[in-house]
């Protein structure tokens, strides 16, 4: 298992979060969050006052930040600047902007560059939302997680408070939007993922099914 790369895509509230980290914990592999990559990105465009309705403007900065990210699956960190942003990134004013600073090219291209350093290591678990079509598409394993527009919103609405379901299917077919319709990386199921639909299933009943697809592609 020290070389498999494991590739997790889907949009939010799919489980990818839950799944790959349960996935890792099971096989001993390293875990990455590269959707935190991009909100610790947006949180530091953010702190910077840069106008996010400019996307030169955010392709002129992006080279700046210097954004570590941990792969424990036990406790993923993300710092920047050697800044603890763990909580910061997911607040409201970033969740709502994180999907127009990811659609800039400059900053998926840097990104991206990231990325493939930390899975270059091999024995890891990525999840986002291009990992086995663009970042990584030579993964032995390829999984793209979806789920109904109202389970998703469900899962979402559990884990924050304030808000509600119908507010989180709105938030988030609008976010799918813009993922799916950007024209750099866009949100796709890769060529020879595995689509897995989660809206039945616990999230245990996910992970031996994710596990049972890596015995048999390895």
């Amino acid at each position: 298992m020290t070389g498999l790369v494991v590739a997790m895509d889907g949009p939010s509230g799919s489980g990818k979060s839950s799944v790959s980290r349960g996935v890792a914990r099971a096989l001993g592999l390293r875990y990455l969050d590269t959707g935190a990559m991009y909100r610790a990105m947006t949180w530091w465009m953010l702190r910077q006052g840069v106008d996010l309705a400019d996307p030169a403007a955010i392709a002129a900065r992006c080279g700046e930040p210097g954004i570590v990210s941990g792969t424990d699956p036990d406790g993923p960190a993300i710092h920047v600047d050697g800044v603890d942003v763990a909580g910061p990134i997911r607040e409201g004013e970033v969740t709502g902007a994180v999907s127009v600073v990811a659609a800039v090219p400059e900053v998926r291209a840097r990104m991206v560059a990231l990325q493939r350093e930390i899975i270059g290591a091999g024995g890891i678990v990525v999840e986002g939302r291009d990992i086995g079509s663009v970042v990584c598409p030579e993964a032995p394993v390829k999984i793209y997680l979806t789920a109904s527009a109202e389970a998703r919103a469900r899962r979402r609405t559990a884990e924050l408070a304030g808000t509600t379901v119908e507010a989180q299917q709105e938030a988030m077919a609008r976010r799918d939007t813009l993922d799916s319709t950007r024209k750099t990386d866009p949100l796709s199921m890769a060529a020879g993922a595995v689509e897995l639909d989660t809206t039945a299933l616990t999230l245990d009943e996910v992970i031996a099914e994710v596990l049972r697809l890596v015995k048999e592609r390895t």
